[in-house]
């Protein structure tokens, strides 16, 4: 009997950083006291009426364009009707049929060219963000087992846009990668800082499996609001599970709404999933569709520059898949371009952008890339601690690395080098007679004698050679 096939897409909400709200002029701020940023628009108050953010508007298109989608030169907002605490109108407003941004496609880069994938990006769409329920009590601030719920509306009428592909990702992993490439495109973009922890990026995510060799669709179930990459995985992983665990044992997916738990990795079910229908959509009677003008597109056109998968794609070849996509995906791959150009080695550039400043916390913007160009070269002439304390130091305003690489030359003078070497032999004359006898791992200990004697001042690749030769002899 054939395999199964997970049949997984996604829904990804992002929080716009602009000033203001969507629809009103309250200013957005994350963790200011609850209801301290409101007005009667975004509270709903009888009589107030909407005024659509430009910028918002704007910052929606730049999406879209980075996304491969067409630009409708009409949308428009439409209500969306259904009752919940956190949404004072008993509406939302957002864009239903005709939305802004339509039919892109988003590259997801694999191990090597035979991995690349085309995700389709059916729609962005523009809408604002209901009010935060906070459940108190119970366990994990969860409704389930809360004691009560309280609503802070200073998130009410934040500008959201809503990207949802199409049913093309085929694996758990796949959809943390497509993820992690489109929080980084977003941020490069300058409009959300995309923050899963703080909600400014939140996922949804439809999944479905069906035999390998299928082409039709079964029934899905919705994975709601998951807050970090690991969770997105283990949720879809764990619901893949579930629905192959339910048609093997003669049972039927439910289409429903479900909570996954990342504590226990249980996943319970919220409430039967909505149909489009079912919200009751109609045109928002007081705003007028949204028609950008052709000079408008072309300026957010120009704001839109190689796409975080192209820039993978590039750099894959020179320094292998894993590499560039970490690079890429902590935005660190622009220092690593202008170190490399500056002369550095590419494989090495690579190791230290992505491993030692991060650990150091240097920001890449901070870094001259000509100076870090030549500590990279200069690695195997410095002591370890000395050319990790510089590269921590590799950010601060006038960092000269001939300073730190001239305090701190290894010694690799081979004369006075193997006057010490041979002193160690003659000390340790049972090591060496097993070294000779086949346990070669004892170079290491031989080695770490010499490093030990210089004070971690002689060069490694030196020591090594010297203490081979003469144990050889």
């Amino acid at each position: 009997m054939n395999a199964w096939e997970p049949v997984i897409g996604l829904e990804i909400h992002v929080q716009l950083k602009t000033r203001t709200k969507m629809f009103c002029r309250c200013e957005l701020g994350w963790a200011e006291e609850e209801n301290t940023r409101t007005c009667p628009v975004c509270l709903a108050h009888p009589g107030a009426l909407p005024v659509p953010n430009r910028r918002a508007i704007e910052w929606t298109i730049r999406i879209g364009l980075a996304l491969g989608c067409t630009i409708a030169d009409r949308a428009i907002f439409a209500r969306k009707n259904y009752f919940y605490p956190d949404l004072p109108k008993g509406y939302q407003i957002s864009q239903f049929d005709l939305p802004s941004c339509v039919d892109g496609t988003f590259l997801l880069p694999g191990a090597d060219a035979d991995g690349d994938r085309e995700i389709a990006i059916v729609r962005a769409h523009l809408e604002e963000d209901a009010a935060k329920t906070v459940h108190v009590g119970g366990a994990g601030g969860r409704i389930h087992g809360a004691e009560r719920s309280l609503v802070d509306f200073n998130r009410g009428g934040t500008p959201l846009v809503e990207i949802v592909t199409g049913p093309d990702i085929r694996s758990a992993d796949e959809a943390r990668r497509f993820l992690q490439l489109l929080r980084q495109t977003v941020v490069e973009l300058g409009v959300s800082d995309a923050e899963m922890e703080k909600g400014s990026l939140r996922c949804d995510a439809n999944v479905s499996v069906r035999r390998v060799g299928e082409t039709g669709f079964r029934t899905k179930a919705e994975l709601k609001n998951m807050n970090s990459f690991k969770f997105v995985a283990d949720g879809i992983d764990a619901e893949i599970a579930r629905q192959i665990e339910i048609y093997e044992s003669g049972g039927e997916v439910r289409q429903e709404t479900l909570h996954y738990d990342p504590t226990s990795g249980r996943i319970t079910p919220l409430r039967s999933k909505e149909d489009s229908d079912d919200y009751r959509y109609f045109p928002e009677p007081d705003l007028v569709p949204v028609e950008p003008d052709a000079a408008m597109v072309a300026a957010q056109r120009a704001e839109v520059g190689e796409s975080p998968g192209a820039r993978i794609v590039r750099l894959r070849e020179t320094i292998g898949f894993a590499a560039a996509s970490g690079l890429v995906t902590s935005g660190r791959d622009r220092l690593y371009d202008r170190v490399v150009a500056a002369g550095a080695d590419p494989r090495a550039a690579a190791n230290v952008v992505m491993n030692q400043l991060a650990q150091a916390d240097v920001a890449p913007d901070a870094v001259d890339p000509a100076e870090l160009a030549k500590l990279i070269e200069a690695r195997d002439r410095m002591p370890r601690e000395a050319l990790l304390a510089a590269l921590a130091r590799a950010g601060d305003p006038g960092f000269r690395a001939d300073d730190a690489i001239a305090g701190s030359a290894l010694v690799d003078d081979s004369a006075a080098l193997a006057a010490i070497i041979d002193a160690i032999i003659a000390a340790n004359p049972g090591q060496v007679a097993a070294y000779r006898g086949g346990k070669e791992g004892l170079l290491g200990f031989f080695v770490g004698q010499v490093m030990k004697e210089t004070g971690g001042k002689a060069s490694p690749k030196v020591v090594n050679e010297l203490v081979r030769a003469r144990l050889a002899g």
